[in-house]
């Protein structure tokens, strides 16, 4: 290599101060065209991320020739979600430079914070189940297993989040706008993906029955990569996400005749396919379209692993010992019937050859108890769109329930229950039911979900077969959520216990000898009122309401959804203020109560609850009787970037959901990580938080499981719980009155009708126990040091709670799979 080449190469790789300002100030001529006199905060953004990529992309070919030539196993993470937050600082983070980097933009008369600040955040997902996808990326390239995260390349995201007079409005998120300088298009890598038409029978060269899909539709997927960095290691994992194109993006006969839009028709068509993150699927467009993108990233990734199995090894039967695929919840489901037709069809297996294959190659987590959101397609839709996929799971169900017919002899119903397909209102096909048939392991994401998945929503399967069935307590990445979100924090536990803390974060129970040290103590509430000065000027900026960081930062922050009942902890904010009001003269311990989330944009009700908040915000913040002693806010546009800013600020986490409802959680383990006390349920991963943390240091409340199901079994009447607890009935009262609508008593109707004659998750019950708990809360708040012996506490005992544990356990007893380390620099 010539010197000019080294010296080229160096200036990409280097971590020195130097050659990170050589190679931004190079990137940023380069890139834009602007010195860096005339150049944007975008510009700055554009400039630092390649800087910042060229020392990632060394490591990902590395990586990968290392994976290639060990022949290592791969975990295959197919998810329709990836809530991957802010790339720059995580990456710049994972490589250890943060102080030559921030000393390089200085140096240049930047500021490091305005430029993270900058970057537009990928709005892949909705909620939890993209955000521990995201986690369990980052302790994947960690822990050194080889993986490839499958997905969709949504044009836009999730949709950004505007309050206008109190109401969510949704805005797209174009995170597109000006370009992604973390993804490498992979254009020799595409896939054809094929909708509709019909099946052919015929007989091929060997006088075998075969089956031919003619569709009536194809596109292609076309993948864009992202590499994703491990803490303190060089193994570089691939996040490939699908981006949908046309067979070709122009008919020239058609705009020669005139047919202008015709023209670019088959275009338009393909690429609504990865236009939108869950589009609206209320109208039957809209599902047909959700369906299609599911299948859409499903064959694509599935022929791309076919690809690499046979690049690696010329047999396609060595595909199980080449991938471990893990769908993640029911969006994936389809890659069980896609891998067959691929098996059948494409490579000519026979069935009990290719159907072995399947149920080596899949494992399944389930992320929900609700009935309603287990996955179902109605039939004859299903038909139109997936003809071929159609006739395979009919085959599968019916050799599945032939094999199964002798143990429900006596019990008919049973095969009912197991079938595929739901003959019950309309025949629909049963992607849960499809998923546990068709993978060689199944797993709930809480020790309490996983017991009752195998006692209601998949008793059946259980019963069948047991050894399926595991449970996989989720966890979170401790590098971006106490790391990347809480500086001050991290730097207090590396001068109190060290970093290796980071990589292994049982290590936080080093802290808890230092739970009674008063000059501790004393730090650890700096920290901590640090983090809510930050949320207090941010809150200022974007509502314009004034908060006060020395009162209790009481917080819920999570998707807006009826069973996590935010309108449980509203009803309380509504009851407080009734009693400051009756008695303004009362000590309490001043609170200032945070919302934040999203509501579905077809989620009348949730999109209600959100109104509601403000409302009573709006009358409670310029209330000169209360004000000083409570105040209400909701932070909108809930997302990573934001999460980061509540999760350290919390002094008190709200995690109430109904007890049975909630999977897991993961943020009730990102608010505790940072010092939060929780009041919650025993609920998803509450119940082990609380176990780990100590009854001692959790506020609970609540109905148990059992509670729940013995008050649904006598019939429950929440008017009933409403009469007998007045601050309820007054609160009720008030919001009914019009104080909180500017005069109408009917804005809220739709409201306050489901409280008083269904409340099906059980709010009007528990808000008794809620109430006199909150009480409980503001007592112990008002002992300072209390206070910070309990939240240091919980810190010391979160180490459970790593993603990397729960990849760990995932590799031991699902995957079958090691270690790959990378080796040099």
């Amino acid at each position: 290599m010539s010197d000019i080449a080294e010296r080229a190469l160096h200036t990409r790789t280097a971590r020195s101060v130097e050659a990170l300002r050589r190679s931004f100030a190079d990137h940023l001529f380069y890139l834009t065209g602007k010195p860096i006199e005339r150049a944007t905060p975008v510009d700055h953004y554009i400039a630092l991320a390649y800087t910042i990529r060229d020392r990632l992309l060394a490591r990902f070919h590395a990586a990968a020739q290392s994976y290639k030539r060990e022949k290592a196993k791969t975990v295959a993470y197919l998810s329709a979600e990836f809530l991957v937050g802010p790339h720059l600082g995580n990456n710049i983070q994972n490589l250890k430079i943060w102080d030559n980097t921030r000393e390089a933009m200085a140096q240049l008369g930047l500021d490091l914070d305005v430029i993270l600040e900058t970057e537009p955040e990928p709005g892949l997902g909705n909620g939890g189940l993209g955000r521990l996808a995201a986690c369990y990326m980052d302790s994947l390239a960690t822990m050194e297993i080889p993986a490839i995260g499958y997905g969709i390349r949504y044009e836009y995201g999730i949709f950004d989040q505007v309050i206008k007079d109190g109401w969510q409005v949704e805005v797209a998120d174009n995170w597109l706008r000006d370009g992604n300088p973390w993804e490498l298009p992979k254009l020799n890598l595409r896939y054809p993906v094929r909708f509709g038409g019909h099946t052919e029978a015929y007989r091929d060269d060997g006088d075998r029955l075969r089956v031919r899909w003619v569709p009536e539709t194809t596109i292609y997927g076309m993948a864009y990569d992202t590499p994703i960095l491990g803490y303190g290691v060089l193994n570089v994992n691939t996040l490939r996400l699908w981006k949908s194109e046309a067979r070709e993006s122009f008919d020239f006969q058609a705009f020669n005749t005139g047919d202008y839009y015709g023209a670019v028709d088959d275009m338009v068509a393909a690429q609504n396919i990865s236009k939108v993150l869950y589009p609206n699927d209320e109208p039957e467009a809209g599902k047909v379209l959700r369906l299609r993108q599911q299948y859409f990233f499903v064959t694509c990734s599935l022929q791309d692993m076919i690809r690499i199995t046979l690049r690696d090894s010329g047999d396609i039967t060595t595909f199980p010992d080449k991938f471990i695929a893990q769908l993640n919840d029911t969006h994936p489901a389809i890659a069980v019937a896609e891998f067959m037709r691929l098996m059948l069809d494409e490579h000519h297996l026979d069935w009990d050859v290719a159907w072995a294959l399947t149920r080596r190659s899949f494992a399944y987590t389930n992320h929900t108890l609700l009935p309603e959101a287990l996955e179902t397609w109605p039939l004859e839709m299903f038909r139109c769109n997936l003809p071929r996929h159609l006739e395979i799971i009919y085959e599968i169900n019916a050799r599945f329930l032939d094999d199964i017919r002798p143990r429900f002899m006596l019990d008919p119903e049973g095969l009912t229950r197991l079938s595929l397909i739901d003959e019950a209102g309309g025949k629909h096909l049963r992607m849960a039911h499809l998923a546990c048939v068709g993978s060689a392991a199944i797993n709930g994401v809480a020790a309490l979900h996983t017991q009752l998945l195998k006692d209601t929503v998949l008793r059946d399967f259980h019963q069948l077969w047991p050894d399926k069935f595991s449970n996989k307590t989720n966890g979170v990445t401790p590098r971006r959520f106490i790391a990347l979100a809480n500086p001050p924090l991290a730097a207090l536990l590396q001068e109190t216990i060290d970093h290796h803390w980071l990589r292994d974060l049982t290590q936080l129970e080093r802290l808890e000898p230092w739970a009674d040290d008063t000059a501790f103590q004393d730090r650890w509430r700096d920290v901590k009122r640090t983090a809510k000065v930050n949320l207090a000027r941010h809150i200022q900026q974007t509502t314009g309401v004034v908060v006060d960081p020395d009162s209790l930062f009481d917080i819920q922050a999570k998707r807006i959804h009826e069973y996590k009942r935010q309108h449980l902890n509203l009803l309380h904010v509504v009851s407080l203020y009734l009693r400051l009001k009756h008695s303004p003269h009362e000590e309490i311990t001043p609170r200032t109560v945070i919302f934040a989330g999203k509501a579905a944009p077809g989620y009348r009700m949730a999109k209600l609850i959100i109104k509601l908040i403000n409302a009573v915000a709006e009358v409670i913040n310029r209330d000169p009787q209360t004000r000083d002693r409570l105040r209400l806010v909701f932070v909108p546009d809930m997302n990573v970037k934001n999460g980061q800013r509540l999760y350290p600020a919390a002094d008190l986490s709200e995690q109430i959901s109904t007890a049975g409802k909630e999977a897991s959680g993961t943020g009730n383990m990102k608010f505790s990580m940072n010092g939060a006390l929780t009041l919650g349920t025993l609920d998803g991963a509450n119940v082990e938080i609380r176990e780990h943390v100590g009854a001692d240091n959790f506020f609970l409340f609540g109905h148990t499981v059992d509670g729940v199901l013995e008050l649904q079994r006598q019939g429950y009447r929440p008017r009933d719980f409403i009469e007998g607890e007045p601050a309820l009935r007054a609160a009720l009262d008030l919001i009914a009155s019009g104080l909180f609508s500017h005069g109408d008593p009917h804005l809220f109707d739709p409201f306050l009708d489901n409280l008083w004659h269904h409340d099906p998750f059980l709010v009007c019950a528990d808000f008794g126990q809620y109430k006199a708990t909150q009480e409980h809360v503001g007592r112990h708040y008002a002992d300072g040091r209390a206070w910070a012996q309990m939240s240091i506490l919980n810190v010391a005992r979160m180490g459970y709670f790593s993603s990397d544990r729960a990849i760990a356990e995932y590799a031991r007893d699902i995957w079958h799979v090691g270690r790959v380390p990378v080796d040099g620099d």
